[in-house]
Formats: C-alpha cells, sequence, structure tokens
C-alpha cells in the first residue's frame, strides 16, 4: 500500500502542534522553576557581596517581597491544579444537574434516579463490597506476609515474588485472570481454576458469569495487586521498630503472640492507617478490572465502570456526571480523614 503524505498531511499537522504546544509548556514551567528563580539568587547573592565589601547594613527581604516570591513558586502547582481539578470538578457538578444533552437544568432529578434504578443501586452495592473488602484483606495478607518473611534467610526474594504483580498493569493482571477463570464447555479446560475443579471430580464453571460471585473473583485480581504494596509499607515499618523495645519485651518473657498485639500493632499503626487509607481511594476509582474482565456485566459493574457507560456509552451526560460527583464526594471523607491523622501523628 503507497503511503499517500497529503492524504495524512492533517495527521502530522496534528502532531505538529502537539509537540509545540508541549514544548512550550515544559519550556514555560522550566523557565519559571529554574531560570527566573536562579536569577533571583545571583541577585540576591551580587546584593550581599557589594552590602558586604562596602560595609553597609545587609539588605533584608520584607515579608511582602517574601510572600510574592513564594507566591511566585507556588503559581505552576495552583495554575495546573486549577485547570486539572478545580475547573473540571466545578464542570462537571454543574452537569450534573442537568439532563443528558447539557441544555436543561433538572435539578436533582440524576441524583435521584442514582439511589432509585435498581441497577444503579446494585452497582453502589457492588462498590461498597470492593472498599470494605479490597482495604482489609490486602492490608491483611500483606501484613502476615511481611511478619513470617521479617529476617528470614530469602527475604528478599520472597517479597519480590509478592511485589511482582505491582510492576503488572490492571489491564494486564485482569487478562492474567480472566485465563485463570477460563471456561471451555465440556471438554478440555484451559482455565486453571476449572483445571482444578475438574481434577478433583466436580463440574466446571462459567466463573464470571454467576454473580455474586464474579464479583468477588474480580476482587481476587485487585487483592493479588495491591498486597504486594501493603507488604512493602508495612514491611518498613516493622522494620523501624527500635530493637531496644523489642529486646525489653523479649527479656521479660512476652510470646509471639503477644508480642505481634501489644508491640508490633501499635507501633505500626500509622503505617497501616496509611495502607487502608490509599487501597481505599484506590478501590473507590476502580475500573480498568471490571471493564476489562466483564465489561460491568452479570451484576459486576461499578460507579466508575458506570460513569463511563452513562456518559461516553449512552450519551447520559448528566447521569454520568452524577455519577462522578458522588464517586468525588466518597473519596472526600477518606482524604480528610487522612489529612488529620497526619497532622496528628507532627503534633504528636
Amino acid at each position: 500500500m503507497e503511503f499517500d503524505f497529503a492524504e495524512e498531511q492533517p495527521k502530522f499537522l496534528m502532531l505538529m502542534y502537539g509537540l509545540i504546544a508541549f514544548v512550550a509548556v515544559v519550556g514555560g514551567l522550566l523557565l519559571l522553576l529554574d531560570v527566573v528563580p536562579a536569577w533571583f539568587t545571583r541577585r540576591r547573592e551580587a546584593q550581599l557581596v557589594a552590602a558586604s565589601a562596602s560595609g553597609a547594613p545587609l539588605p533584608r527581604r520584607s515579608r511582602q517581597r517574601e510572600g510574592i516570591f513564594a507566591l511566585f513558586f507556588m503559581l505552576p502547582t495552583v495554575l495546573l491544579l486549577t485547570i486539572g481539578l478545580v475547573v473540571p470538578a466545578i464542570r462537571t457538578t454543574l452537569l450534573s444537574l442537568m439532563d443528558k444533552d447539557s441544555n436543561e437544568w433538572v435539578g436533582l432529578a440524576n441524583y435521584r434516579w442514582m439511589f432509585s434504578d435498581d441497577s444503579i443501586v446494585r452497582v453502589l452495592t457492588n462498590s461498597l463490597i470492593w472498599v470494605i473488602l479490597v482495604p482489609l484483606v490486602a492490608t491483611g495478607f500483606g501484613l502476615l506476609y511481611a511478619v513470617l518473611v521479617d529476617k528470614a534467610r530469602f527475604e528478599a526474594v520472597a517479597k519480590s515474588l509478592i511485589f511482582l504483580p505491582m510492576a503488572i498493569s490492571f489491564v494486564g493482571a485482569s487478562i492474567i485472570w480472566k485465563f485463570v477463570y477460563a471456561y471451555r464447555g465440556d471438554g478440555d479446560q484451559i482455565g486453571l481454576l476449572n483445571h482444578i475443579v475438574v481434577s478433583l471430580g466436580g463440574e466446571p464453571k462459567q466463573w464470571l458469569l454467576e454473580s455474586p460471585l464474579n464479583t468477588l473473583l474480580l476482587i481476587v485480581i485487585m487483592v493479588w495487586i495491591q498486597a504486594g504494596f501493603a507488604m512493602v509499607v508495612l514491611s518498613a515499618a516493622i522494620k523501624a521498630i527500635p530493637a531496644d523495645i523489642v529486646e525489653a519485651a523479649r527479656l521479660d518473657g512476652v510470646s509471639p503472640w503477644q508480642m505481634f498485639w501489644q508491640i508490633t500493632m501499635p507501633t505500626i499503626r500509622p503505617a497501616l492507617i496509611v495502607v487502608v487509607v490509599t487501597l481505599s481511594i484506590a478501590t473507590l476509582k476502580v475500573f480498568d478490572i471490571v471493564r476489562t474482565a466483564t465489561n460491568g456485566n452479570y451484576d459486576t459493574s461499578v460507579i466508575a465502570n458506570e460513569m463511563y457507560n452513562q456518559a461516553f456509552r449512552y450519551g447520559e451526560n448528566g447521569q454520568g456526571s452524577a455519577l462522578a460527583v458522588f464517586l468525588f464526594i466518597l473519596v472526600i471523607p477518606i482524604v480528610i480523614y487522612q489529612i488529620r491523622n497526619l497532622r496528628q501523628q507532627r503534633e504528636g
């Protein structure tokens, strides 16, 4: 097939515009964060040298100038947050109060639909199951593994094995587990789970079609990925326990079980909270696993997946935006709790 440059010219122009915009944005940020501050620094140093040479008192910066200087450094972050977070959040909230074509105001009708439609109530229930089970189970497995392999002979290798799934994308992990759950009629089973069931004398099943079992099987994928994250954080917290506390407890004759509940758990509590909060937020936003494994069918959909379906597949901008706002509202209390927890740790 012969390449026609004239036909592809609009694509090349679009690519060129994208490259120019990228260079302009990156160059502007470098100018703001490197060149300009360096110029102010050199100017300040020159003033100090001149004052020292002449014997004059050293110039002092006024609070107003320091405030302007701090604002200058914050400006890129504030600008990016405004463009990437604040403006979209406001726009999505307004769209959630309008009809599917975003032409007429409908008030809270989209939110009433969310809690009255049986299929959406099922979606909310699934999301609740995810956000309860994934953080607890993943943190539990991570903590158990961190305690068991702590100071073991092959600790590094053992930790690497459970951390490896973190290097796989959610889509890749979902494809892998779809092969685990695969079903092939009455013939030879290529799915690991069905192969085990058949080997034990059972009947193969279409695992991802049976509700609510399919939701639990999708949760297994998320736990498999995130347990490595929990293990790494909690293992680091366990190793940070002061050796003198551990030695004193052993001299007092505490059992391993008492050591775990009376020494280890209270000491690593801040790390546990961080892990649970992080996994809770990640679970609320889960989309890739459900989208790849079942496409949200067979009563497996969650908020993020349904938000995508309503807004981009069904053309229901108002309902999709309402789901997005509701998801944002669910994340806010978790974030506030984490901020308060971190503040208390600093003050303590």
